[in-house]
C-alpha cells in the first residue's frame, strides 16, 4: 500500500529541475522518499554522498555505525518497527561487502530496505581499481532488485524505483551502486515518485473463485487450523486476522516471523509451529482436517520432515509471492493476494463456529507441556538461573508492552516462546537466515524508529560479541535501549545438538567471555550482572525504569536445553519434551 505524502515530501517533490551534482540527487531523493534517518559507514567512493549529507544534516539523521553489517541491521529493525523503507550506505569493496549479512537476511525475512554503494570512477570498472568489487554480481542472489548508476541522470528514476521495489508486494532488500564519477557530474534534476514498474506486478488480483472454495473448506472443516506468519503483520492485517479467527473459532499458530500479530494473551492463540514451538500445535498439525496458512512459506524448521506434514489435511495458502505457493507443500486451493485484502473478503464468507471440542485436544496438550516444560522453564526449582524466567520477569516489568529484539540461538527460541505481546511488530528477529549479531544493531534501529517504545534485546554471549562493538553506537546516538545478555558460556544451541547428537562432544562451543560489564561501562552504559536468582527482579526492574541504554548480563545455567524441540529430520509430530 503507497504511504501518504508528507508535506516535505511533497516539497521535494514538486521542485522544477534544477542543475545539480549527482550526490546533491541522491540526497535530495531519499528525502523526497521521506527518509529522516539512515544508518552507513563513509569511504572514498561514496564521499561525494556523505558530502551532501553534511550540508543536510538537520532534515536526515545519519547514523555513524560501527560495521556496515550493523547499519543493514539497524535498518533492518527500523524498517521492522516501522513498517517504512530502511537504509544502509556504505563505500565501495569492503564496505559494501559487509552490507551482504544484512542483506540476505533481510531477501529471506522479506525486510523492505534499501542500500546505497559508492563505487570506483566508471571508466575504472572492471580494472581491479582499489576497493573495487563487482558487488551487484554479488548482491543478485540477495536483493529483490539492483542496479548499477554510472551517469548522474539515471539517480532519480533509479531511486524512486528502488523504494518502490523494496515496499512494494512482499518487501524486500534492494542495492543502488552509484560510481564516483556519477556522484560529482552535473545533470538537470527533477524527482517523480514511481508508482508501477512493467512486468512486475506487486499483488496479484484475488481469484474470487478460490475465495469462495476456501471459505467452503473452511466452513466443512470439522478439526481447522491456522497457522500464519509475517505476511500479516507485512500486510496490516491484524486486524483482520483476529475478526477471522474469532468468527470461525478456529485454533490458530504462527511461524516465529509472525509472532506479536495477535496478542499472546488471545484465548485463539495457540502458540508457536517449528522446531522449538509449542507441543499441541506441532502435534495436532498432523491431526487437523484443514490447515489454512496465512502470509507464511513453509519453512523447514515449521514443516519437519516434509512428506509427513499435514498429509491429512487439505490446505490452503493466502499468500501474496505466487512463487511460495506449492513450493514445499501441496495445496489444495491457493489465493494469492494481500494479505488484508484476502481476509477481508473472507470474512463474510465464513460460518460462525467455535469446534469446543477440537479446542479441547490443543488445551489438553498444553497442559502435558506446561507439566513437563513450561512450569520448569519460568518457575524452576534447580538453583542455577534459566533463561525462561528472566523473560518472565521482563513481561511482569513490561507488562507485554515492549519491542523484543531477539538474536539467534537457545535465549532466541526462548524469548519468542515465552515473550509476551500485546502490541503488533513487537517480536523483531533474525527469522530464515538466523544471522547471529542481528540483535544489538537492529535493536538501535527499532529504538530510532520507535522512540516512545521500550526497546529490549535479548542475546546470547556468542551473537552479542559478533557486533558489539555497536555500543559505541549506542554511546554516540545516546540511544536508550534495553541489552540483555544471557550468558551460558556456551554456543548454546550448537550445544544442545552436540549433546543430544553428537554424544555430548562440545566441539569449538565452550565460550570464554570477557568481563561484560566493564566492556559496557568503558562505553559510558549502565551495566550490571546477576548470578543469583533473589537479584534478578531488582536487576530488570532498574534496567526498565533507566531512563538510558541499559547493559544486564544474566548468568544462566550453562548446560539448559531448550525443549520441546522437533530433531532435524523428525515430523513434526514426533516432538520431543525432554
Amino acid at each position: 500500500m503507497e504511504e501518504a505524502l508528507t508535506v516535505k515530501q511533497k516539497q521535494y517533490l514538486e521542485q522544477p529541475k534544477e542543475r545539480i551534482s549527482g550526490s546533491e540527487a541522491v540526497v535530495r531523493c531519499l528525502l523526497a522518499e521521506g527518509v529522516d534517518i539512515l544508518y552507513g559507514y563513509p569511504g572514498g567512493a561514496i564521499m561525494p554522498v556523505y558530502d551532501e549529507l553534511y550540508k543536510y544534516q538537520d532534515k536526515i539523521h545519519h547514523v555513524l555505525t560501527r560495521h556496515e553489517q550493523g547499519a543493514t541491521h539497524a535498518a533492518q529493525g527500523y524498517a521492522r518497527i516501522s513498517g517504512k523503507v530502511g537504509v544502509a550506505m556504505a563505500t565501495s569493496g569492503p564496505g559494501a561487502t559487509n552490507l551482504i549479512t544484512g542483506i540476505a537476511d533481510a531477501q529471506i525475512d522479506s525486510t523492505p530496505i534499501v542500500c546505497i554503494t559508492g563505487q570506483v570512477a566508471s571508466h575504472l570498472l572492471g580494472s581491479d581499481a582499489f576497493q573495487e568489487t563487482d558487488i551487484i554480481g554479488i548482491s543478485t542472489p540477495v536483493t529483490k532488485w539492483n542496479h548499477q548508476i554510472t551517469k548522474a541522470s539515471q539517480i532519480p528514476e533509479v531511486i524512486a524505483k528502488a523504494f518502490y521495489i523494496a515496499r512494494s508486494g512482499r518487501p524486500g532488500p534492494v542495492l543502488i551502486d552509484i560510481t564516483k564519477d556519477a556522484q560529482f557530474e552535473e545533470f538537470d534534476f527533477q524527482y517523480k515518485k514511481c508508482t508501477g514498474v512493467r512486468s512486475y506486478i506487486p499483488v496479484p488480483k484475488i481469484d474470487e473463485s478460490k475465495l469462495n472454495t476456501a471459505a467452503d473448506l473452511i466452513n466443512n472443516a470439522k478439526k481447522p487450523m491456522i497457522v500464519w506468519g509475517q505476511g500479516v503483520i507485512l500486510g496490516k492485517a491484524e486486524e483482520e486476522l483476529k475478526a477471522v479467527i474469532e468468527k470461525a473459532g478456529i485454533p490458530s499458530a504462527w511461524t516465529i516471523m509472525g509472532a506479536s500479530a495477535i496478542p499472546t494473551s488471545h484465548p485463539l492463540n495457540i502458540g508457536m509451529v517449528g522446531m522449538h514451538g509449542n507441543y499441541a500445535p506441532n502435534v495436532l498439525t498432523n491431526q487437523c482436517d484443514v490447515l489454512i496458512a496465512i502470509g507464511m512459506r513453509f519453512d523447514d524448521r515449521v514443516t519437519g520432515k516434509l512428506d509427513e506434514y499435514a498429509r491429512q489435511a487439505k490446505v490452503i495458502h493466502f499468500e501474496i509471492d505466487p512463487a511460495e505457493v506449492d513450493k514445499n507443500v501441496k495445496t489444495e486451493v491457493a489465493v494469492l493476494g494481500d494479505s488484508k485484502e484476502s481476509l477481508s473478503k473472507l470474512l463474510p464468507l465464513l460460518k460462525p463456529n467455535s469446534h469446543t471440542e477440537w479446542h479441547q485436544k490443543f488445551k489438553d496438550l498444553y497442559a502435558i507441556e506446561f507439566e513437563k516444560v513450561i512450569n520448569n522453564d519460568l518457575h524452576p526449582t534447580k538453583e542455577g538461573l534459566t533463561m525462561g524466567e528472566v523473560l518472565n520477569e521482563i513481561n511482569k516489568q513490561s507488562k507485554g508492552e515492549a519491542a523484543i529484539v531477539s538474536d539467534v540461538g537457545q535465549h532466541q527460541m526462548i524469548a519468542c516462546r515465552y515473550a509476551e505481546f500485546n502490541v503488533s511488530k513487537s517480536s523483531i528477529t533474525s527469522g530464515g537466515l538466523g544471522t547471529m549479531g542481528f540483535a544489538l544493531p537492529a535493536a538501535i534501529g527499532a529504538k530510532m524508529a520507535a522512540p516512545n517504545r521500550e526497546v529490549v534485546a535479548i542475546i546470547g554471549d556468542g551473537g552479542y560479541q559478533m557486533t558489539i562493538q555497536e555500543l559505541g553506537t549506542i554511546f554516540q546516538q545516546k540511544t536508550p535501549v534495553k541489552i540483555v545478555v544471557l550468558n551460558n558460556e556456551f554456543l548454546g544451541m550448537v550445544r544442545q545438538w552436540q549433546q543430544l547428537f553428537f554424544d555430548k562432544r562440545y566441539a569449538s562451543t565452550e565460550m570464554t567471555n570477557p568481563d561484560f560489564v566493564a566492556i559496557a561501562k568503558g562505553y559510558y552504559i549502565d551495566a550490571k550482572k546477576v548470578t543469583k536468582r533473589e537479584e534478578l527482579a531488582s536487576a530488570v526492574e532498574e534496567m526498565m525504569k533507566s531512563k538510558g541504554a541499559y547493559f544486564l548480563e544474566v548468568c544462566v545455567e550453562k548446560e539448559d536445553n531448550v525443549f520441546p524441540m522437533v530433531p532435524s529430520g523428525a515430523s513434526v509430530s514426533d516432538i520431543r519434551l525432554e
